[in-house]
């Protein structure tokens, strides 16, 4: 397939571009727009108007819009010739928490360069996406032949809760024929990725309780069980001796052959020297297309200062990770099913769910995904892109799919695999960036074709 503006040409005007894109993430980043932090509402605001103000200086037109008082959202459209292609591109401008400063190694909310990546909070999730759109629609400027319609989004981080109200509104203006989703990331520096699959996810929180009071461990004890040694009980339950889980009725599935040498596991996920990885089956698999369960709080005495004393109730939060093809509805039956059975000694049990959100699998087949895996390999000098499945969850994605049926959903992003995102030192590997900024140049370019 080939262009009709030369790639070289495409190449050399990102790179024009790139130092006003910079600058202007840079001044995106500083922006504190922390969803999850009621105090910064205004700075989720401020960060709304800034990404506004970047598209109408592009010639888009451009409103702020919310759903069901959600965070607000950017809506900026641009036509494209008669007969093109609409091309939605998605991101979002609100960040996670930057948590304790002091874990940083320079300042969270103040772009920092060292050793070709730029740190700070949102400066790969998802400010970056956001400046990767920018840049492509710089670069093309008056040669933009599709329409192309921004929808960056102010609650990515806090679950998306209006997202289903606000597609709902805003179906007629948000239709189109192509939606790149720049909210994933590459398999490694050097090789790009489209995402096919995500993994959903249940969290439940569950109580055991064993008394009505506490009671002294010595007076009681041998005859009572407390509720620690009972909730540790279940928790040991959703495992089996490999580490697989144990919890009946889940949906597993195959993973693409993608190899994950040992050393780069290692390295990539901090486990200490002496550890053994869990559960059963290829690598990949197990990180993308099998089910993963995870306790992720817990409610008990502190060790410091405890008593002789039964403890009464404890809880527990469970963050079970579902594969792509199984539902929520499902697992969250299915987990219930199992605890209820593996509670021991009369103890009750009570589970409250938390939150959840669908699975993902993409068909990434045809032209437009023909159109983005040749931008791939021209952006990456001729490395063709890995299709990746993605541990983690986006729920937001499976609601594109449900409410844009016909469109050719396209995921990838800016991230590599030590982003770091949602800790600290989040970075952007600058290089990544500029190829990734060609390559959705490069889409955008040749995605015109499709209307011919």
């Amino acid at each position: 397939m080939s262009y009709e503006i030369a790639v070289e040409d495409l190449r050399r005007r990102v790179q024009d571009v790139l130092p006003g894109v910079r600058r202007n993430l840079e001044d995106l980043i500083r922006i504190q727009s922390v969803s999850a932090d009621p105090a910064r509402a205004s700075e989720v605001e401020r960060s709304a108007a800034a990404v506004a103000a970047l598209f109408g200086a592009e010639g888009f037109d451009v409103r702020i819009a919310t759903a069901d008082g959600g965070a607000p959202a950017v809506i900026a459209h641009r036509a494209g010739p008669a007969g093109s292609p609409t091309v939605l591109l998605y991101a979002h401008h609100d960040v996670q928490p930057e948590n304790d400063h002091a874990d940083w190694d320079s300042p969270p909310w103040e772009p920092t360069e060292r050793d070709g990546r730029l740190y700070a909070r949102g400066a790969a999730d998802d400010k970056a996406g956001i400046c990767a759109h920018l840049a492509a629609i710089r670069a093309l400027g008056d040669d933009l032949a599709v329409g192309v319609t921004m929808f960056i989004e102010g609650e990515e981080e806090v679950g998306s809760d209006s997202l289903p109200a606000l597609l709902a509104q805003e179906k007629e203006s948000l239709t189109a024929d192509v939606i790149v989703i720049a909210d994933s990331g590459n398999w490694d520096i050097g090789v790009p990725a489209l995402t096919t699959s995500l993994r959903g996810l249940v969290r439940v929180d569950i109580e055991v309780r064993t008394l009505t009071h506490a009671v002294h461990s010595g007076m009681w004890g041998g005859l009572v069980p407390d509720s620690l040694i009972t909730l540790a009980r279940v928790i040991a339950s959703l495992h089996d001796d490999e580490g697989n889980v144990a919890i009946a009725g889940l949906h597993s599935g195959p993973a693409d052959d993608v190899e994950y040498p040992e050393a780069r596991l290692r390295a990539e996920s901090g486990a200490v020297p002496g550890i053994t990885w869990i559960g059963s089956g290829p690598v990949v698999e197990r990180l993308w297309t099998k089910p993963a369960l995870s306790i992720t709080g817990l409610d008990a005495p502190q060790v410091f200062g405890a008593s002789n004393t039964l403890v009464p109730a404890a809880r527990a939060r469970i963050s079970l990770r579902i594969a792509p093809g199984d539902t929520t509805a499902n697992a969250i039956e299915c987990l219930r099913t199992h605890l209820e059975a593996h509670v021991p000694w009369g103890a009750e049990l009570t589970s409250t769910l938390v939150d959840s959100g669908e699975a993902t699998a993409i068909d990434a087949q045809g032209p437009a995904y023909d159109v983005a895996r040749e931008a791939f390999r021209v952006a990456w000098d001729g490395v063709a892109p890995v299709d990746m499945g993605v541990g983690g969850s986006i729920p937001f994605i499976a609601e594109f799919l449900e409410a844009f049926p016909a469109a050719s959903v396209l995921v990838t992003g800016v991230e590599d695999p030590d982003t770091r995102a949602h800790g600290a030192n989040e970075g952007l590997h600058l290089a990544e960036f500029e190829r990734v900024c060609l390559a959705e140049t490069l889409l955008l370019a040749n995605l015109a074709t499709l209307g011919q």
